[in-house]
């Protein structure tokens, strides 16, 4: 698709999130696992699944009876650019502010810190 790939809505990015965790999928599959956190209809995720494949989101094979969709946008990339986002407007652009925010306010287990430590360190070497 040429072009910028346009942003998720947050309906998007959750039936993204299960294209990313289980590969190609039917809707019906997408809608059974949105339907175990929350209630929607299967004819929702049916259209936002359509809009999708015309948005460039995500790709649909046609080729058999049920419709598979697949994610055709990189899980990683797609955070990358979320967060990006997120902090401009949010943070002012500055990271630290939102790093520090973000350790604030949640419960960070040790295992978790010790990979905060570790990229902070590579970081450091980078400069150096």
């Amino acid at each position: 698709m040429p072009g910028k790939t346009p942003r998720p809505t947050d309906s998007e990015l959750e039936i993204l999130q299960v294209l990313w965790a289980n590969g190609p999928s039917s809707v019906r599959f997408v809608y059974e696992q949105i339907s175990k956190q929350r209630d929607v209809g299967y004819t929702t995720v049916l259209k936002l699944m359509q809009i999708m494949a015309e948005k460039g989101l995500a790709g649909r094979d046609t080729s058999r009876r049920t419709h598979i969709y697949r994610a055709r946008i990189a899980e990683e990339e797609t955070q990358q650019n979320l967060l990006r986002r997120f902090m401009d407007t949010t943070f002012r652009g500055s990271a630290s502010k939102l790093v520090l925010q973000a350790l604030g306010n949640a419960k960070t287990s040790p295992e978790e810190l010790d990979e905060i430590k570790a990229l902070i360190q590579r970081m450091e070497d980078e400069q150096e």
